[in-house]
């Protein structure tokens, strides 16, 4: 026995940030020191590097668990079921709900909890929690409620993948124009037939990588001296990625038991285009394989990297047909992978 995709659904918010709308920021470096590139420079440096045009922002009325909470409701209506059917409820976040125009994060009670909530489901053993992995956090709560429905415990789970970056992010630190907001979410439950879960991977690296991406102060020291945001070692993240994850995506792909040509699909987090792509290109050299062409979509230059809901978004989009360079047929053969904040890495291989 194993678990299958049975719905899925997506949120992307209204709100399209292009990246002249940073025109006007001052960014600092970490010393306190204004950066000497114009940022007109900075954009551009940063669309060659990560692909990224535009982003999109939550309205100011959302948050996190509204973004989720929509993602849900589609994934529930485009799978048909009961929500009083469902046995879990897992929600992967990373910051919470945090309100527009404040810094603080809400997360009591769980996110999940406010879903189900809100979803009107009375069922009291719908069990309902949240899952703080990083950027991969959606892979491991699909993860989790696999190895609940192998275990006989749950028959049907609600996996929601949902961020609201640009609530955490430091105006003066040119890495916020990475950020995104958005969600994502699938319906799972037990399979017995070839299709579903294959195998999948898991690993945090923690003894020298555990502050590539943490919580820090702003560049700013003078109007922002107490309040953290998300920062990053780009370029430590980088080499870490480019190794392990390639790595991982092996090590998870060889025990499915199915070979590199036989693989359809890479869907990756949307973190970077060029990291992407640079992982995907070593993950085919370690089988002595070209990259092929149109393995691996992407849609981080419109929708830059809202964490763990880009994956989940993005599998909605390619299963509603939104791409037209890519689908997902019956039958195909899809890697996902993921990497982010821990260092935390994981896989799957699933079959369609």
């Amino acid at each position: 026995m194993t678990s299958k995709i049975i719905g899925v659904g997506n949120y992307i918010p209204p709100e399209t940030i292009t990246n002249l709308f940073f025109d006007q920021h001052h960014f600092i470096n970490k010393n306190g020191e204004s950066l000497k590139e114009a940022n007109d420079i900075i954009a551009r440096k940063l669309k060659e590097i990560t692909g990224i045009e535009e982003r999109r922002y939550a309205s100011e009325h959302q948050v996190t668990s509204d973004l989720g909470l929509i993602a849900a409701q589609k994934a529930i209506e485009n799978s048909k079921i009961d929500p009083e059917t469902l046995d879990y409820i897992i929600f992967a976040h990373n910051f919470g709900d945090v309100r527009f125009g404040t810094v603080q994060s809400d997360t009591v009670p769980s996110l999940a909890s406010r879903v189900k909530h809100l979803l009107k489901i009375k069922n009291n053993f719908c069990v309902a929690y949240d899952v703080l992995f990083g950027c991969p956090g959606w892979i491991e709560g699909v993860i989790q409620a696999n190895a609940f429905i192998k275990a006989g415990i749950a028959k049907r789970c609600l996996v929601i993948g949902a961020e609201t970056l640009s609530r955490v992010v430091d105006i003066h630190d040119r890495d916020s124009m990475i950020y995104a907001d958005g969600a994502g979410a699938a319906i799972l439950e037990a399979s017995e037939d070839e299709r579903g879960i294959q195998s999948h991977l898991s690993a945090s690296y923690t003894l020298t990588e555990k502050d590539y991406l943490f919580f820090g102060k702003s560049y700013n020291n003078e109007s922002c001296p107490d309040t953290r945001y998300i920062k990053m070692d780009g370029r430590k993240i980088y080499e870490f990625a480019l190794v392990n994850v390639a790595d991982a995506m092996k090590k998870c792909l060889d025990s499915s038991g199915y070979s590199i040509d036989q693989l359809d699909k890479i869907i990756i987090h949307q973190a970077n285009e060029k990291m992407d792509e640079a992982i995907v290109k070593r993950f085919y050299q370690l089988y002595d394989r070209p990259m092929p062409e149109n393995i691996m979509p992407m849609v981080i230059a419109k929708l830059g990297n809202s964490s763990v809901a880009t994956i989940p978004s993005l599998l909605t989009m390619i299963l509603e047909g939104e791409l037209a360079s890519h689908e997902i047929k019956e039958g195909n053969v899809v890697l996902f992978a993921s990497v982010g904040a821990g260092m935390n890495i994981n896989a799957i291989v699933y079959k369609f």
